[in-house]
């Protein structure tokens, strides 16, 4: 049967993935690169929980594929087996066996042999929790009290450092928890580690250099015009992100005055995503609909300057970790979950379904303006 849907990553790709992974690049960046989906780019670190898997090395004694061809052609020629070893320098046992476990001299062939040499030479290590109940059970324990995986190696030190069967590295103890095919510690308590992330990133991996929670060139909120404040007069938005599942997103955008809200369709979180549609969609409106728009300090934001150049929208910023100052846009965000489910996949929905969606917020009576609706309020301020 032929096989269908979306072709998987090549090797040389993956390689690439990880490399930009570590380097700290984001799931939409990686996605661009590798002209992939974002969400194929985390199923393939997900599966073992950002951690990347080694590299498998075959060892310097193995038979190489060089050497298998010398013996498939030796074969075929009607030379014997020793004749073969001779030529090779190995020894005629090991020609002998290589032969007889690939089907004998009439079925032998390299390059199913060499497959078939690697996929044999599969010997999982055990897990260290996997063989060890009292050590396992410990770990979990300590995990579900808001341990760290450092301050649990570092105590089992301490308490048990006459026992070497109870010593456990932080780094193990995170693979356990991260790929959860090696099945030890449940994925629940994933939900106790501080970072509450549900993949690992490599030693390696940085920020360096990187405009991280920083928007150069960003105009605080406190210097919002006043007019912007008693939500006197129209024009004036405010605009976030909502997430789903697989890395998805949607940008929302909010008028101050009327509530009306509008929703845009997002290929990615990453700052050419954003603003390009964003940019896009204002470009779309009527002259004068919006003056301004505020924001919080994502760094979905950092080419803001670009979208005050092509639509001459002015950009605040909300101070860190001050969402109450973009009060009109989080409770709409909350109303909008009635529809969009945390933990479900935004990318399903097309521009037009979330035009729709919009429609009906924006038909819904609210009470904060006297039971009239956002369109109506929107349409009495413009005339």
């Amino acid at each position: 049967m032929p096989r269908t849907g979306r072709r998987g990553l090549t090797k040389q790709q993956k390689s690439e993935l990880w490399n930009r992974w570590k380097s700290g690049q984001s799931l939409s960046d990686i996605g661009r690169a590798l002209n992939t989906h974002a969400g194929s780019v985390h199923g393939v670190l997900s599966a073992t929980g950002g951690i990347q898997p080694r590299p498998r090395v075959r060892s310097s004694r193995a038979l190489q594929i060089s050497e298998r061809e010398e013996i498939s052609r030796g074969l075929g020629q009607g030379f014997s087996l020793r004749h073969i070893a001779r030529y090779l320098c190995r020894s005629a046992s090991t020609i002998s066996r290589e032969v007889d476990r690939n089907g004998g001299r009439r079925a032998y062939r390299a390059v199913q042999a060499d497959v078939n040499s690697l996929n044999n030479s599969l010997r999982p290590k055990p897990c260290l929790l996997a063989g060890h109940k009292t050590l396992r059970h410990l770990v979990a324990q300590k995990l579900s009290l808001e341990w760290s995986p450092v301050q649990i190696s570092g105590w089992l030190r301490v308490e048990y450092g006459y026992d070497a069967s109870m010593q456990i590295s932080h780094e193990t103890i995170y693979k356990s928890l991260f790929i959860q095919a090696r099945g030890v510690l449940k994925k629940e308590l994933i939900s106790h580690l501080r970072s509450n992330r549900t993949m690992r990133r490599g030693k390696t991996w940085t920020t360096a250099g990187q405009p991280r929670g920083q928007i150069i060139g960003a105009v605080s909120i406190s210097e919002r015009p006043a007019e912007i404040e008693d939500r006197a007069i129209p024009g004036h938005w405010e605009g976030d992100l909502i997430s789903g599942s697989n890395n998805t997103h949607m940008a929302t955008l909010v008028e101050r005055t009327s509530r009306y809200v509008m929703l845009v369709k997002l290929k990615g979180k990453d700052t050419k995503s954003v603003v390009g549609a964003l940019t896009k969609h204002i470009q779309s409106l009527p002259a004068g609909l919006m003056k301004t728009l505020t924001w919080d300090r994502g760094t979905e934001m950092a080419h803001h300057k670009k979208l005050t150049m092509a639509t001459k929208v002015d950009m605040y910023f909300c101070d860190p970790q001050s969402p109450w100052q973009r009060g009109t846009n989080e409770n709409t965000n909350r109303l909008l979950r009635q529809y969009f489910p945390k933990k479900t996949d935004l990318s399903v929905h097309s521009q037009n379904h979330l035009n729709k969606i919009a429609e009906k917020m924006n038909a819904r009576p609210r009470k904060t303006l006297g039971f009239k609706t956002p369109a109506f309020i929107l349409e009495k301020m413009l005339r």
